[in-house]
């Protein structure tokens, strides 16, 4: 004869709303994540993005928020790098331009590590000096 199996009182029923926010954690952190596609592959940490949300945003809507932080950096990041690389032209302006676009390389490595680690633990972490473009 089979027991039933145990749950610990903890445990969300299967199909719960538990799984849901479990899930929506897990496709945020990727989301997070997936800006650093870009590291390996040309555009993908814009592409890469772009296809999480637009696959997933019906069924987890606790996606969006997490999705617009993503997206307000990558426009922020671009804007940045852009005004550095703006400032790298003119003589004087390359001492200033060739910091801010490292800076920026920095941390668009080190913003998407954090904002991931905590989307798994559900928590939504804007990302500092990046520009609310989508609200």
């Amino acid at each position: 004869m089979t027991q039933p199996e145990s749950r610990p009182p903890s445990a969300p029923e299967p199909g719960s709303g538990g799984d849901l926010e479990r899930e929506t954690r897990n496709w945020a952190c990727i989301l997070h994540l997936s800006v650093l596609a870009g590291l390996v592959i040309a555009f993908a940490g814009l592409v890469a993005p772009l296809i999480i949300y637009f696959i997933k945003r019906d069924e987890l809507p606790g996606l969006e928020p997490h999705s617009k932080v993503v997206f307000n950096w990558i426009i922020s990041a671009i804007i940045y790098f852009v005004v550095g690389l703006g400032l790298t032209i003119t003589v004087i302006g390359a001492v200033v331009g060739i910091p801010i676009m490292l800076v920026v390389a920095v941390l668009s490595i080190i913003f998407p590590i954090i904002g991931g680690i905590k989307a798994s633990s559900g928590e939504l972490w804007p990302y500092p000096l990046s520009i609310p473009i989508l609200k």
